[in-house]
């Protein structure tokens, strides 16, 4: 499905940056939205518009959002936000502090839902296409929605509700013609994996069966790409890992 407008969360950077990236050299209309100040700076160099905005704020997003929607509706919107500070449930100094697992899921949940809700009320405004399609939404995960490590507790549990929240929100959208799908990555080749010890980056590739290396950042755009072209994928979870099964 060609696409009039895609918002893509998340864009300033990573995977939202590579995703950004592909749609807008395929010629569709790309807003990317994020907390980064450099959000504006980054899209102009792309050629695109940025927005800096704050996902978990509901007046600062849905004013945000009305914004945009009165410029144009979306066909897609991708939301690639999320944190993932790693703390154990009790640790050497006591037990993980609530704040914190407030915050992974303030972020990578609610925040993503405050994005579902708003995104997808604003593109059941637009005209359906000749099939009665308005677009699609689609979700970051990642695998340790299922194969959660030590110390990923709140980050899993964030993840998990993303995956979970997918079915439902699949088939209630459904009669506005809005399609959910969710992507759950494996180890890709971001900032934040860049930034580990050397050591434990080249133990985390060999874990991975095929290819044995860190997931591209334009695998996941490719995939996003498909994704919003291929109008019968809906309502799933498509994990994007190599084959990895974290132990």
């Amino acid at each position: 499905m060609a696409t009039e407008s895609v918002w893509v969360f998340g864009g300033a950077s990573g995977m939202g940056y590579a995703t950004a990236e592909r749609l807008h050299k395929r010629g569709d209309r790309v807003t990317l939205l994020d907390v980064a100040p450099t959000t504006e700076t980054i899209a102009k160099k792309l050629g695109a518009v940025g927005v800096v905005c704050d996902i978990t704020s509901e007046a600062a997003l849905t004013d945000c959002l009305e914004k945009l929607a009165k410029k144009q509706k979306p066909r897609a919107i991708i939301n690639c936000v999320g944190i993932a500070p790693a703390a154990r449930i009790v640790g050497k100094t006591g037990p993980c502090t609530l704040e914190i697992f407030n915050q992974v899921i303030q972020v990578n949940l609610c925040g993503a839902f405050n994005i579902l809700r708003l995104g997808a009320y604003h593109m059941s405004q637009s005209e359906p296409d000749a099939e009665g399609r308005r677009g699609v939404i689609i979700q970051t995960a990642s695998i340790a929605a299922f194969d959660g490590q030590i110390g990923q507790a709140a980050y899993s549990a964030s993840k998990g509700g993303l995956v979970a929240m997918t079915l439902p929100a699949a088939r209630e959208l459904a009669r506005f013609g809005i399609r959910v799908m969710t992507i759950a990555p494996g180890l890709m080749d971001t900032p934040l994996l860049r930034g580990l010890p050397e050591e434990v980056q080249k133990s985390l590739e060999a874990g991975t069966p095929f290819p044995k290396r860190f997931g591209h950042p334009s695998e996941f755009a490719a995939l996003v790409e498909h994704i919003m072209d291929n109008p019968f994928l809906n309502g799933e979870v498509i994990r994007l890992d190599g084959a990895l099964r974290m132990n």
